[in-house]
């Protein structure tokens, strides 16, 4: 079987593929992730996955190579990583009661062919009405300052919804593990 790369040094993602119990390798890729002008959300994501796992094809040269994005839209305006504490406070204040979009791109890419299969998986978060307590509490106990918008879906975050919507939850987590099988068997690899 073909060796799988994952182009990710998030723990996030690398969690989320050993649940298909397939043997992967992974690389941290090294690209500017900087939007392009009048770049939309959608392309944006859709362009970085596919350059991540570009990026690693020189050096793993028989390797089937996963590449991954996530942003989260608020309103038509990007959430990045917050980073800190007070950033995060800020985000979630922005997403109480309200609707977020995560669009997660997935890019893999033949290394010996060059082939390349890209997606977008759209997933939508309706956020409760949030107090100031209810997030400096989640954020204090959860910490999610390495996540786009503020929480983890797999934790405490999923107290903060209100309601989700969307096919795969996973993409939410940054890995559209539905799509990526189809992948996988588009290109001959079975799982399970």
């Amino acid at each position: 079987m073909r060796r799988l790369l994952l182009a990710s040094s998030s723990p996030y993602r690398r969690e989320l593929l050993s649940r298909l119990h397939l043997a992967f390798d992974c690389a941290s890729p090294e690209i500017d992730e900087t939007a392009h002008a009048g770049e939309q959300p959608e392309q944006l994501v859709r362009r970085l996955a596919h350059e991540k796992a570009q990026a690693l094809a020189p050096a793993y040269q028989d390797h089937l190579i996963i590449g991954s994005d996530q942003v989260a839209v608020l309103e038509q305006s990007i959430l990045g990583k917050p980073y800190a504490f007070e950033r995060a406070r800020l985000q979630l204040q922005a997403c109480s009661g309200k609707s977020v979009q995560f669009l997660t791109a997935l890019a893999l890419l033949d290394s010996r062919t060059g082939s390349t299969q890209v997606d977008c998986v759209s997933f939508t978060v309706h956020f409760r009405d949030l107090d100031d307590l209810q997030i400096e509490r989640y954020l204090h106990a959860e910490q999610p300052y390495d996540c786009a918008g503020s929480f983890k879906a797999e934790g405490l975050g999923i107290s903060l919804f209100r309601a989700t919507e969307g096919s795969d939850v996973t993409s939410l987590i940054g890995l559209p593990l539905i799509r990526l099988v189809d992948m996988l068997n588009n290109v001959g690899v079975k799982v399970p």
